[in-house]
């Protein structure tokens, strides 16, 4: 028999069939997918545009034919003539499903905009940049001393600043002569002062005394968002701070899905590699405008990514990142410039990638070493990146060990029945009152929780949308502290948990958080499904913690470090009785909100430090999960909740939790749960 084609919306991952001839746009409202529309699929207002995505995606089984949807139609070809649209792009109205089909929106389709938390952390750091203005003053031309403009320029600025070995860039060297006539041979000079790698250039020369601002980005190329802070290289002020989702996710949400869609298409990963600099230069697009500049004032830029984003980034093909031994095309840092890399700044701008470690450990977990100096403590400190992919650093003064873990993106709010990317209206922090088994939440864009006075006034305009990501953890814990969901990650009937918030739902239970159904809302449920994703993601994390902890041959570590953008929103407490950190005292649990981007910024700002961090990245000795033997057995035990046989002491000495165990519906049912942890 034959079924109706799948349809699978990123980054959501929701999914579902439906007939052939059905518009996207209708299968996004029936999916609750967040996609604009004004005019109501007219195909007046323009709103709904999708990214069709074509080709093999073996993360979600399916193949993307190239008339997996209906032609392109007179509606599009006079919306495109009369106002312009991205190559590539469809109205989701007007397209319509013929197969199988991959469909990304794009966060400008979006009404809930994503809100990007990778926000700018105060930090003292020691400026000293490596683009710098030197006001010169050079020596005429001289019949008896027949030197070049460019000769006597660089004289100038040794003399009076003490800086050799110059180089200049052709546009630069074009523009030369007329500059020092007009500024009577007084001028001032933008010069990159490199490193030990790389010889200073002269980037821009003004006529005349010029003290105008120049600026720096400092970019944190994430797997699923990508973050900016633009700062003025002369006074270390962040400007201005701006990011967008990942345009790669609609090849796939993790990084393996990514390297697996470049192996199965031919031009797969110049395609991301594409993708991802138009991304770069639409976020550069928009801090430039936020902050009030043109992006030719940005000279030069840090950038920190993973290693597969990294590759993207430069245009290698991730391939052998996919197998082992996992090796990467180089793991040095790298000094290149804008064009080199498509990315629109100042024509002389340059780009420094901070080194990887290895393997899958990459320039973000440098960037949060540089950050956070596990190797400067005189504890031993865990320093967990929470993401997409996350990154574990543990070490003192003596030694720094890392590894990366597969997290997934459920942390995120995908593949969660209700999830959704943090934007207003998603339900960010939550508590189950343990009697009554009620829930009480905030959402993103309110102060007000939903029992006090107020709420309903306070998201009128944002609604209640769904769960993210620090929602879903927060309401997991909160259900095992009420006696919800037991250990193994069943939730209970509503005889055994004493609650008709728990409904069935097909042969499991799902937990009533929110019903919106009456006023046009959705119905926000966790389901066992839910559960299972959030548990194979946290024991992802902490068997890679786990794992470090063996190699020092220790059980507790001093203090826990959680860095990244959702990690500086997550509750120590229901971390760890969800069982995603070791057991520690919550005082010892700190948030170093994105501590990739501050290494990043720290790059940005002092080029000393860039240096060091490559000294740094040298020492840092990495563990491969993928190999380890006890990576398994660790996973397998924390995927009980907290932990299967980690005795937790310092938490239970703060909680009790509740000794339930709901799978008493016989061996056909215990088969099944196994079955499905296996998976």
């Amino acid at each position: 028999m034959q079924t109706d084609p799948l349809v699978i919306f990123t980054p959501s991952g929701k999914r579902g069939r439906f007939p052939v001839g059905t518009p996207i746009l209708t299968a996004a409202r029936q999916l609750g997918v967040d996609l604009d529309s004004v005019c109501g699929g007219r195909g007046i207002c323009s709103k709904c545009q999708i990214t069709p995505s074509y080709g093999e995606f073996p993360k979600h089984g399916v193949r993307v034919a190239a008339d997996a949807l209906t032609e392109w139609n007179a509606v599009e070809e006079r919306y495109r003539s009369k106002r312009g649209m991205i190559d590539g792009r469809r109205l989701g109205c007007q397209a319509q499903v013929r197969g199988d089909v991959v469909i990304d929106v794009p966060p400008e389709s979006q009404v809930h905009k994503q809100v990007v938390r990778k926000r700018a952390e105060a930090r003292d750091i020691v400026l000293d940049p490596s683009v710098k203005l030197f006001y010169v003053e050079v020596a005429q031309p001289d019949m008896h001393d027949p030197t070049g403009d460019l000769e006597r320029l660089r004289n100038a600025i040794r003399e009076q600043w003490d800086v050799t070995d110059l180089q200049i860039d052709l546009p630069t060297l074009q523009t030369l002569q007329p500059v020092l006539r007009k500024g009577d041979w007084k001028v001032t000079c933008a010069v990159h002062l490199g490193s030990r790698a790389y010889r200073p250039r002269i980037m821009q020369v003004w006529p005349g005394f010029h003290d105008a601002p120049v600026y720096g980005l400092a970019v944190d190329l994430g797997s699923t968002t990508i973050a900016a802070h633009l700062c003025n290289m002369q006074t270390g002020e962040v400007v201005a701070s701006s990011g967008i989702m990942n345009p790669q996710i609609r090849f796939g949400e993790d990084l393996m899905s990514r390297v697996s869609y470049s192996m199965m298409n031919t031009g797969g990963a110049a395609e991301m590699t594409a993708a991802v600099r138009a991304g770069m230069n639409t976020l550069f697009d928009q801090i430039a405008t936020e902050a009030g500049i043109d992006k030719t004032e940005i000279m030069d830029a840090v950038f920190v990514c993973n290693p597969v984003m990294h590759h993207l980034f430069l245009g290698i093909d991730p391939f052998e990142l996919g197998q082992a031994p996992f090796a990467l095309a180089t793991s040095d840092a790298l000094n290149l410039t804008a064009a080199e890399m498509d990315l629109k700044l100042h024509p002389s701008a340059r780009i420094y990638l901070l080194p990887c470690i290895a393997g899958h450990v990459g320039a973000d977990a440098a960037a949060v070493a540089l950050s956070e100096a596990p190797d400067k403590s005189e504890d031993l400190v865990l320093v967990v990146d929470v993401g997409t992919n996350a990154e574990i650093l543990l070490g003192n003064k003596d030694k720094v060990l890392a590894c990366s873990s597969p997290t997934g993106p459920a942390f995120e709010g995908a593949q969660i029945s209700s999830g959704q990317r943090a934007a207003p209206g998603a339900i960010e922090r939550v508590e189950i009152d343990p009697v009554t088994k009620a829930p009480r939440f905030r959402v993103i864009g309110s102060d007000v929780w939903s029992d006090e006075d107020g709420f309903a006034d306070a998201i009128a305009t944002t609604g209640i949308t769904g769960i993210c990501g620090s929602g879903i953890i927060e309401l997991v814990a909160e259900m095992r502290m009420a006696g919800l969901v037991d250990a193994p990650g069943l939730i209970g009937s509503p005889e055994q948990t004493g609650s008709d918030r728990c409904i069935l739902d097909g042969r499991t239970y799902s937990y009533l958080v929110w019903d919106g159904t009456a006023d046009g809302g959705p119905r926000i449920t966790v389901t066992n499904r839910d559960i299972r994703e959030i548990q194979m993601a946290k024991a992802a994390l902490y068997s890679g913690a786990r794992l470090l902890m063996d190699k020092f041959e220790v059980d507790q570590v001093d203090r826990i470090v959680l860095a990244g953008a959702f990690g500086a929103h997550i509750s120590p407490k229901h971390a760890m009785v969800l069982g995603m950190i070791p057991d520690a005292p919550l005082d010892k649990v700190s948030s170093a909100g994105n501590a990739a981007g501050t290494g990043a910024r720290i790059a940005l700002l002092n080029r000393k430090a860039r240096d060091e961090i490559e000294q740094t990245v040298r020492a840092i000795h990495k563990i491969e999960t993928a190999i380890e033997p006890r990576f398994q057995e660790h996973f397998v035990n924390a995927s009980n909740i907290p932990n299967a046989i980690e005795p937790y002491p310092i938490l239970n000495s703060i909680v009790t939790l509740p000794d339930v165990n709901f799978n008493q519906g016989g061996r056909e049912t215990q088969t099944r749960e196994r079955r499905r942890r296996r998976k």
